[in-house]
């Protein structure tokens, strides 16, 4: 079944327990007695759906820190399967380091694939990898597309098969930051976002709802078509530029978590991507006219 369809009370109690959650390829146990924790799911992982139990590819908990400092500063850790990979943050951060979190286990532990920080997206059966630098304006550009009938694939991590070398759907809430959350928000009534954490080591943070539909697609793969490195720039007309592919493949590693634990296999699969992709750099200042670029090249 759904998120959604579990009442508070049920969604609780699993919480206490162990929800088991799928994500894209992934399967998740989250424990958690946190209330940002418990909000920030009921409000942006509705359209997911909960397992049966059984086996899950990580187990994690989100909770408040016990014993006398807590209680003067209170404060929440991440465990996964026992272990604290983080230093504990401030308790109202709860659901900022789940986000955070999920992403470590996956980045550190899914070696089956080729793991890239990348948002990606798809329209026209043609799918964009949107490699990003912090600051770059990649998660606004990937929430601008979502929100534009895009349908989204990631926004932290692009997943390429082993096997077939397909881009592999991971549709969680994409991560804003500082001023990119009030301009998601007046972009389009249909945007749902979370609680706000402030004064994190990111900055404001915030996250948006995967659009319903890209979830409900959640295993139907998709092609690469175009690698491109966006970036906001002040008082620039939008515009694509080609990228020289030897550039661009040695700009694509450098955003690969896990391309040098693969070796020649990751070699391999970087290198059939960037060939079988046209790759360009990508500036922008107004979000309108950068969706006009992409709905021409995706048309």
């Amino acid at each position: 079944m759904k998120l959604s369809e579990l009442a508070d009370a049920q969604l609780r109690e699993a919480l206490r327990t162990g929800l088991a959650l799928a994500t894209g390829p992934f399967k998740f146990r989250i424990t958690s007695h946190t209330e940002p924790v418990f909000q920030g799911l009921r409000r942006l992982y509705g359209d997911f759906q909960v397992c049966d139990g059984g086996f899950c590819d990580y187990t994690v908990r989100v909770d408040r820190v016990r014993g006398l400092r807590a209680r003067f500063r209170p404060q929440v850790s991440f465990d996964f399967d026992g272990v604290q990979p983080f230093k504990p943050l401030p308790a109202n951060h709860a659901y900022a380091l789940l986000e955070w979190g999920l992403n470590w286990c996956i980045a550190g532990h899914a070696h089956h694939y080729l793991l890239l920080h990348a948002a990606v997206l798809e329209r026209n059966g043609k799918a964009l990898i949107l490699p990003g630098s912090p600051g770059a304006g990649k998660s606004t550009l990937t929430a601008a597309l979502a929100l534009s009938g895009y349908r989204l694939l990631s926004d932290e991590m692009a997943i390429i098969d082993r096997d077939d070398g397909l881009l592999v759907p991971l549709a969680r809430p994409v991560n804003l930051k500082n001023a990119s959350i009030d301009i998601v928000r007046r972009l389009s009534v249909d945007a749902v976002l979370g609680e706000v954490a402030y004064d994190t080591h990111k900055g404001t943070v915030a996250h948006l709802k995967p659009p319903s539909p890209s979830v409900a697609m959640a295993h139907q793969r998709a092609t690469a078509a175009f690698v491109i490195f966006p970036r906001w720039q002040p008082d620039v007309k939008a515009a694509l530029t080609t990228r020289p592919k030897a550039d661009a493949f040695m700009h694509l590693t450098n955003h690969a978590f896990n391309y040098p634990v693969l070796g020649s296999v990751g070699f391999d699969l970087a290198a059939a991507l960037i060939d079988a992709c046209a790759c360009y750099d990508f500036t922008y200042t107004q979000l309108p006219e950068a969706l006009a670029v992409f709905d021409a090249l995706t048309r």
